[in-house]
């Protein structure tokens, strides 16, 4: 260095940078990964589970003789999703139980609420299932089609595998329709950041409008059916 140079460098010292990670100080993988499963298994098993079982009722000819009844559209879609419902709650218990105490995730949020807002997550893959199960009449079709519609999607456009930052433009335009996306970002803030509703009420309230148009499209698609 010249003289200039030395001058520089006593009248401004370099300057050092220790980053500080606040919700994953130790940069474990699992406390990223383990939360972003229960988004990808529940929406397997609300949407996958649910057209299959329903795709099959169509093949024996039962779904026919359930429309004929004196039941109201919006009875017979809340009675295929409770069940379902119930199942998606005890596989939510044990992911929540296993990674909590087998991988060691914190879970630093209110264990209340993440249940309240799974259950709304769970009730859009319940729809989604039932909307494909009035599509494919058989199991084959509509195992494809929830595969394509909702497997694909929550497992690649959610930020679940890849950040959605680093997406195309119009790939990210694409990632609003995709509800894991949302609930993605609700579980992870409920496990690692200790959040609640105060600060992700907008993605609790687009979970809420996604749940409601697909419950309503599905009940209006059995109208037209006993019409």
């Amino acid at each position: 260095f010249n003289k200039q140079g030395a001058a520089l460098s006593a009248e401004f010292p370099s300057m050092v940078l220790n980053p500080n990670v606040w919700y994953n100080p130790g940069l474990r993988s699992k406390n990223f990964i383990v939360p972003g499963l229960i988004a990808v298994m529940m929406m397997i098993l609300a949407t996958m589970l649910t057209s299959l079982t329903i795709a099959r009722e169509w093949e024996t000819g039962t779904m026919e003789q359930l429309i004929a009844t004196p039941a109201r559209p919006h009875e017979i879609v809340i009675g295929k999703m409770i069940p379902h419902f119930f199942l998606g709650i005890v596989q939510l218990s044990l992911i929540v139980i296993t990674g909590t105490l087998l991988f060691k995730v914190p879970l630093r949020g209110n264990l209340v609420f993440l249940f309240a807002v799974s259950s709304i997550f769970l009730i859009c893959g319940l729809g989604i299932g039932l909307l494909i199960s009035s599509v494919a009449k058989s199991q084959q079709l509509a195992f494809m089609l929830s595969v394509i519609s909702t497997l694909l999607p929550s497992f690649l456009l959610s930020g679940f595998a890849f950040p959605i930052s680093s997406m195309p433009k119009a790939i990210q335009l694409f990632t609003y329709l995709v509800p894991a996306k949302y609930f993605l970002i609700i579980i992870r803030g409920i496990f690692l950041k200790g959040v609640g509703l105060q600060v992700l009420w907008p993605e609790v309230l687009s979970l809420l409008l996604f749940a409601s148009l697909i419950v309503l499209a599905r009940a209006r698609r059995i109208k037209l059916r006993l019409e």
